[in-house]
């Protein structure tokens, strides 16, 4: 027996069909199953889809699984209510079609919001989450009033459904996080699942009234897909964790700025890799070449590649250097060898892996220097900031090893201060370098936050070496250590694998004009 059949229904007097009670178990299963697998696709879909604009963070990720659960409660609720109300046969292909053209005009609806209203964004999310959420988690309460055609086996009934309900939404979490995110944007994702949704209201309303509205609802998912290709704010790239653009320079024939989830991430001078167009770049390479001798190779590790701005300056000015990238991205990686000109050899390996299980499989003193430039678009890896990291970090380096990371915070800098106390608690040397203001040099002045730099050894910092640096580097920075730099952290606390509320202490910059 079909699917379809199982949606058995018999004739009134005008030739259209009419449901009689009950479901098949198939049916019944597959409905329940197909709907709760949506919900998550949603669901995962939806963060990928406000990354860019809210960034990956903590409270981004609450927020949309709030939303989510809320529409599956109410949807239930309401579903089940309805279901008494009304007969239930006239309620899925509804519920499966709205949620259909809702789920295919996501991705133009956010990406749209998002560049002309940003004001809006939250509410246009929250409709686009409830809407589906809602109408396709009703469905499991009708389905189940269908089913129930005898008391005696409610149990069973209800057992069941839910158990295929929850198998359902497994499918659905996997099969987006390891299947269709790394293989398809989006965009075509949701306008993929839309589609399908309405395919099945169709079926659904042949069986119970013939086929009106299918061809509204099917319009109206293919009006969602033409839409997409002419919102704001699409890619040249989706990779598994960004939206990623390369933007060439007017002004420089081989310059390109990589652009990821809508905030300027690195700049790339193909032809010149000793050209550091971003300021914080120029402190760090002041920084790493007072610290080591002129021209002498090192054994290098980066912890995020990025456009592997500064990996390339080192292979430029330190020849023999090795070094080391772990870069989670696989796309962006892509990126670089694609559309960045990186080239096979150079000195430069790249392994697509996480930041701290690549500092784990280093071993121990056998690097001479540890940059850390790891962000996800406007949100830093917590994982990457802890105690436990930095002492991996401090195992990896030699007993003169320098470790420099690239530091974003703004208002009152409370992810930067408890980054350097924690610093400070590993390594027997640390110093912070930036703006004046910002790291309280210049109490006149306001701070603005934005990049700051700071370098951990177990060895002395040279700091005057380190500030004519920046002063050659016409940065306008400064260097803040000893008395300065522990008024500067104040009581800040440091950061460990049990307490790290970095989402919480970052204070990112409201314009989205671009991080760095």
């Amino acid at each position: 027996m079909s699917i379809v059949t199982e949606l058995s229904s018999e004739p009134v007097a005008d030739g259209t069909p009419r449901a009689s009670h009950g479901m098949g178990p198939r049916t019944a299963a597959v409905l329940v199953f197909g709907t709760s697998a949506a919900v998550l696709v949603v669901e995962i879909v939806a963060l990928r889809l406000l990354a860019p604009y809210l960034g990956l963070t903590l409270e981004t990720s609450t927020l949309v699984i709030g939303i989510a659960l809320t529409a599956i409660a109410a949807g239930s609720w309401l579903g089940g209510h309805f279901a008494d109300q009304i007969d239930p046969r006239r309620l899925i292909g509804p519920s499966l079609g709205v949620s259909g053209v809702v789920v295919a005009l996501t991705p133009a609806a956010l990406r749209t919001t998002a560049e002309w209203s940003p004001t809006l964004l939250l509410l246009t999310a929250m409709l686009t989450i409830l809407v589906p959420g809602g109408l396709l988690s009703a469905v499991t309460p009708i389905v189940t009033k269908l089913r129930l055609t005898s008391l005696a086996q409610t149990g069973t009934v209800v057992g069941r459904l839910s158990g295929v309900g929850t198998l359902g939404a497994i499918v659905g979490t996997v099969l987006t996080g390891f299947v269709l995110v790394a293989r398809l944007p989006v965009s075509g994702i949701l306008i993929g699942l839309g589609t399908l949704l309405v395919v099945g209201a169709a079926l659904v309303e042949w069986r119970t009234r013939g086929w009106k509205g299918t061809p509204a609802l099917a319009l109206a998912v293919v009006a969602g897909g033409l839409a997409t290709t002419v919102a704001p704010g699409g890619c040249d790239t989706e990779t598994r964790y960004h939206c990623a653009r390369v933007v060439a320079d007017p002004d420089r024939s081989g310059g390109r700025t990589l652009v990821l989830d809508g905030v300027l991430h690195s700049y790339v001078d193909m032809g010149d890799p000793t050209h550091l167009e971003f300021e914080y770049v120029r402190a760090i390479a002041a920084v790493v070449d007072s610290a080591f001798p002129e021209g002498e190779p090192l054994s290098a590790h980066h912890v995020g590649g990025g456009g592997l701005t500064f990996p390339r300056y080192l292979a430029a000015t330190r020849p023999g250097t090795h070094s080391l990238v772990s870069e989670i991205d696989g796309g962006v990686v892509g990126i670089d060898r694609d559309d960045l000109g990186l080239k096979p050899q150079g000195g430069i390996d790249v392994r697509v892996e996480d930041g701290r299980l690549g500092l784990r499989r280093l071993d121990a003193a056998s690097r001479d220097l540890v940059v850390g430039d790891a962000f996800g678009g406007v949100s830093v890896p917590w994982h990457l900031t802890t105690a436990e990291a930095m002492a991996e970090v401090r195992r990896v380096l030699d007993e003169d090893g320098l470790y420099v990371a690239n530091l974003i915070d703004h208002g009152a800098l409370a992810f930067a201060r408890a980054e350097v106390a924690t610093l400070s608690a590993t390594f027997e040397h640390v110093a912070v370098v930036g703006k004046p203001a910002d790291i309280g040099l210049d109490p006149t002045a306001t701070s603005k936050g934005g990049n700051l730099i700071v370098l951990a050894s177990d060895r002395p910092v040279d700091l005057r070496a380190t500030q004519e640096g920046l002063d050659a580097r016409q940065t306008g920075w400064k260097i803040a250590t000893g008395d300065d730099l522990t008024s500067w952290v104040g009581d800040a606390r440091r950061l460990t694998d049990d307490y790290a509320p970095v989402d919480q202490l970052l204070q990112p910059y409201t314009p989205r004009s671009g991080k760095r």
